[in-house]
């Protein structure tokens, strides 16, 4: 007796042959191929006393066939099965998709069948093609519509990234980079660098609650200008810390989150956005965290695990729009981005990314549960779940908050330092004693005429 099967992303089972079979061989040919053993129920039982004739294969095998399109015949052959016979209706990946159903589009998603949706048909057959969306000629559109100083912009910053060279001629430049082809101005040109707004929106806000907005902005225009845009609205709304260490007189700034980080999450979801969706692109800036939704899910058969492993090859929805980011160094890599992510993040002790996939789109999270206002934290003492480790990294940012306000008044009263920490006076004494012990300060004179000083 052969091991039990199991139903999964390759293998069903149906106790007859009916369309959901046809269905199913549709899902495996739109993913990676698989098989359906017809006369087996769902706990993979062989069904007693059933039979199969070879007039019988033939029939499905022609049912499939004119059911499909394109027109699919998978493999057949009867199979001995814990000593009962089965049919074995097997295929393979097919190279052009996708293949439809009555009309109906389907992938396999673990042991379950998925009807794709207009977006989802849309990608798998430019991913088929080896083509996409953004290569395509924008409909009725000339090089006149371009804005041509934001092309010699690029160009600029092309050449003096050094990893490619451009003509000097504009027109030229973009035919060498696909923008352009045959004289039809593409959508990644039009989208790159339109006279025009195109609308393609993002829309960024300051949120107090999820229906309470202090401050929001529609940004809009070609991609570049776009970035620069949202970044700037985005870092304008984060809280900074000021840190002395006494190392230096010059105060070091701690953003709320990693800059690197906010980077790459935006540029993410200006480049891999799905450009066909009507959606906005959506970031909301709340008290300790920061989303962004982008419109289209992973692209590529790329699934959340993959991302969380790193175990996946990239694939592009917007392949000459992501070369153009890359090529002015904007990126680094294909498909790098959440890795660095992850590590810019490692020296915020208590922040988490977060990231799933929503009814038409992709969101990502960073959030926090302490804000960092220390670089003299090592990052392995807090752990995620911020357990009694907190208590001390308080501890040592506020030592960093007292030397703050004592370089910006070396005059200033244990009592007013207490106020302006919003701590008691005697916790105050306790911490200004660590710092003395530390040799990171000293008093010079008496407690009510002297003064603060810094050691560097």
């Amino acid at each position: 007796m052969k091991a039990p099967l199991k139903e999964d992303a390759v293998t069903e089972f149906k106790s007859s042959f009916t369309e959901k079979a046809i269905e199913t061989l549709v899902a495996f040919a739109n993913t990676k191929g698989g098989k359906v053993l017809i006369g087996i129920d769902d706990q993979g039982t062989p069904l007693k006393g059933f039979t199969i004739g070879t007039e019988s294969i033939q029939t499905w095998l022609n049912e499939i066939k004119n059911k499909t399109q394109p027109s699919i015949i998978p493999d057949a052959e009867i199979i001995t099965y814990n000593d009962s016979n089965v049919a074995e209706l097997s295929i393979k990946e097919f190279p052009i998709k996708p293949v439809s159903f009555r009309g109906r589009y389907f992938k396999r998603v673990k042991n379950s069948n998925h009807q794709l949706n207009t977006s989802e048909i849309n990608d798998m057959y430019m991913q088929s093609l080896q083509l996409s969306w953004d290569s395509y000629p924008y409909n009725k559109a000339l090089f006149e519509d371009l804005n041509v100083d934001k092309i010699r912009l690029f160009m600029r910053k092309v050449n003096d990234g050094g990893r490619f060279v451009l003509p000097d001629d504009p027109y030229e430049a973009l035919t060498i980079l696909k923008m352009v082809k045959a004289g039809e101005v593409t959508n990644a040109a039009m989208i790159l660098f339109s006279k025009e707004n195109l609308f393609y929106n993002v829309h960024v806000g300051r949120f107090k609650t999820p229906s309470f907005i202090i401050d929001e902005r529609m940004i809009r225009g070609n991609l570049f200008d776009v970035v620069d845009e949202t970044l700037k609205f985005i870092n304008s709304h984060l809280k900074v810390a000021f840190e002395i260490t006494g190392v230096t007189t010059q105060r070091t700034e701690i953003f709320e989150y990693p800059i690197a980080a906010i980077r790459e999450l935006v540029l993410n979801s200006v480049i891999h956005r799905d450009f066909l969706s009507p959606s906005d692109i959506q970031i909301k800036i709340f008290d300790q965290s920061i989303t962004f939704y982008n419109p289209g899910k992973l692209y590529g058969d790329i699934s959340i695990e993959d991302l969380k492993k790193d175990a996946y090859t990239s694939k592009l929805r917007n392949k000459l729009i992501a070369e153009a980011f890359y090529l002015t160094k904007d990126i680094e890599k294909y498909g790098t981005g959440f890795f660095r992510v992850r590590k810019e993040i490692k020296q915020y002790p208590t922040m988490t990314f977060k990231y799933q996939e929503q009814v038409g789109g992709f969101v990502t999270e960073l959030a926090y549960k302490a804000q960092k206002t220390s670089t003299l934290i090592p990052s392995d003492t807090v752990n995620d779940t911020v357990n009694g480790t907190l208590n001390d990294t308080v501890n040592k940012d506020r030592l960093s908050v007292i030397l703050e306000e004592i370089f910006k008044n070396n005059h200033v009263s244990i009592d007013d330092l207490a106020k302006t920490i919003d701590v008691s006076r005697r916790t105050l004494i306790r911490d200004l004693d660590k710092l003395k012990e530390q040799g990171r300060i000293s008093r010079v004179g008496s407690d009510k005429t002297g003064y603060w000083q810094v050691s560097i």
